[in-house]
């Protein structure tokens, strides 16, 4: 097994795990296969539990895994299917060494940082590196290693010490150490500072690992001065700086990171010259210019309660992009907090209220996310309330689907204190519930977890159409609530189409609106398999069968009988 080593100085946020997603690229584009891995030294056994505010979204995998948003870039980046293990923790790393004492596999020693946790970790990564995450039989040829934070930290210092010991087993020509700095510009002086990326590299050859490559975060291309003083200072071949300055999307970085002839390098660091072949990059270039030459836009309203940090809807927001991309669009995402819309909010802050309807009424498309807690829930409702009474194409996820029913409950059925339970405990009419299998006493991996089949009922539902006339789909899901089961039936009387439902039957996974262009909620997230070529079927929808013949395509149907406005919405979910 080969390692890429992909560690971080100065700053955090510089955009690690976009670096080594596009590391991965480039080696995969050369035709070798390609795992990774992701190190989080916080104590959080997972990222389950962590606020969105804090550290950005949840991101879910097959096997149930809630995980870093960092393998959320690596699936896509990569097309893979991650499991849980291929993000490591200080959490899970003393659990596991815990676990192991109180059972007596130490045979009496005493138990210390060094060798015992440095030798869970680097057991760890080497039996992880060999599971198989493209689909294919065998192990990856390369494995891409993300430590998180800065290298100083406290926290990382069991896994700087691991990942030493890990470089020096393996032998230099199987390990690669990419250390991601960056280079800013005082705007006093106008010069491209290289100090405190020397005073990174020093930090990090004091702790017994010396970068092969420096890969220069800075906001305009490196000038050779800069480079010359980084190479002299830091000891790394002027070759091996690499400049990742910003660009205009993120799938301009492989490219950035070919033209450099970064692959090459690796490579032959690796000694994979011999095996790997001229990286093909097409599709990538072809994505990263489509993206830069579009016109033509799509007003898209987001209602979420986590909208002061975008990276809470990270994979909602890539999801998007990968249909507009398709569909040659550009997204225009209009970010608004949901209780900005309730009527207490037109009270308090009238300003904010009336923006937030301003742009809610321009969109041509509202979007409901996932989340927890009551916080907004009421102008979540009033906003599935004006999609769905306007004929504006709605699409609810997890959370946004139980608004959809409560709102509909509330104003179809007439039942005016209908509820989730998480909500209102002591609602009369639970229409939303927490699921009976759930742990009321745990919090972290006590939800329905990871993928799981969703069977359609309805052959001709208009979410069956978009997969293709499936008759059953598999989805990632994360939730503690659903449907209450025993309103199901009055709900499908009064017009709200429960079109698909889990293994056993009861539990409601898809709803769809009669009389309605576009009205979807669903209980999973799609999301999470959302791929740069490969969008979800949700979000785009261009999987439909059959789409020549207009009788028997209602999205046709739709387009002569709607006006502009929901062609152009429609255009990116449905078409």
């Amino acid at each position: 097994m080969k390692y890429v080593l992909v560690t971080g100085g100065v700053v955090s946020g510089l955009g690690k795990g976009v670096t080594a997603s596009s590391i991965g690229v480039v080696l995969k584009a050369c035709g070798l296969r390609v795992t990774s891995i992701k190190i989080d030294p916080y104590l959080n056994t997972d990222a389950g539990t962590m606020s969105p505010f804090e550290h950005g979204e949840v991101f879910v995998l097959d096997d149930g895994g809630e995980v870093d948003l960092d393998l959320g870039n690596y699936e896509r980046f990569l097309d893979v299917t991650l499991t849980r293990d291929n993000n490591i923790t200080t959490g899970k790393i003393y659990q596991s060494v815990l676990e192991k004492e109180r059972k007596g596999d130490y045979l009496g020693k005493t138990v210390q940082v060094v060798p015992h946790i440095t030798d869970a970790i680097k057991d760890w990564i080497e039996s992880v590196s060999l599971i198989p995450v493209d689909g294919k039989e065998g192990q990856a040829d390369v494995c891409v290693i993300e430590l998180g934070g800065t290298v100083g930290d406290i926290e990382s210092m069991p896994f700087i010490e691991a990942l030493r010991q890990l470089s020096f087993s393996v032998g230099q020509e199987n390990f690669c150490l990419i250390h991601v700095s960056l280079i800013p510009v005082l705007g006093v002086v106008g010069e491209q500072k290289t100090k405190p990326t020397q005073h990174s590299v020093r930090e990090l050859r004091a702790l017994g690992l010396t970068p092969h490559f420096l890969a220069c975060r800075s906001a305009q291309p490196l000038l050779e001065p800069t480079k010359a003083k980084l190479s002299q200072f830091c000891h790394v071949a002027a070759a091996n700086i690499l400049n990742i300055h910003d660009v205009p999307n993120i799938w301009h970085v492989p490219l950035l990171l070919r033209n450099q002839n970064a692959h090459h390098s690796i490579l032959k660091q690796l000694n994979l010259t011999s095996v790997a072949t001229v990286p093909d990059l097409d599709s990538w270039t072809k994505m990263a210019e489509t993206f830069d030459n579009l016109t033509n836009h799509v007003k898209i309203a987001m209602v979420g309660k986590y909208v002061g940090l975008t990276d809470s809807y990270l994979s909602v927001v890539k999801a998007l992009l990968h249909a507009c991309i398709a569909c040659s669009l550009k997204p225009e995402i209009e970010w608004i907090a949901a209780s900005d819309l309730e009527d207490e909010s037109e009270k308090s802050t009238p300003e904010a209220h009336a923006a937030a309807w301003k742009i809610l009424k321009s969109a041509e498309c509202i979007l409901i996310p996932g989340g927890f807690g009551d916080r907004g829930v009421s102008g979540m409702v009033l906003a599935a309330k004006y999609a769905r009474e306007n004929k504006i194409p709605y699409l609810g996820i997890c959370l946004g689907m139980q608004i959809a029913v409560i709102e509909f409950a509330r104003a179809v059925l007439g039942l005016e204190r209908a509820n989730s339970t998480e909500f209102d405990a002591q609602t009369p009419d639970p229409v939303v519930i927490f699921m009976p299998e759930g742990s009321r006493t745990h919090m972290g991996s006590t939800m329905r977890l990871g993928s799981r089949r969703t069977h359609l009922q309805n052959q001709d539902s208009l979410t069956s159409k978009l997969y293709g006339d499936a008759s059953y789909v598999d989805e990632r899901h994360r939730h503690r609530y659903e449907v209450n089961p025993e309103i199901a039936q009055v709900l499908e009387e009064a017009g709200l189409r429960l079109v698909g439902k889990d293994d056993t039957g009861k539990r409601v996974e898809v709803i769809e609106f009669n009389n309605h262009p576009f009205y979807v909620g669903v209980q999973f997230h799609p999301e999470f398999k959302s791929r740069p070529t490969r969008p979800s079927p949700l979000f785009l929808g261009k999987v439909y069968i059959g789409c020549e013949e207009a009788s028997s395509n209602p999205f046709k149907q739709l387009r002569q009988s709607s006006s502009s406005l929901l062609h152009r919405s429609l255009y990116i979910l449905c078409i």
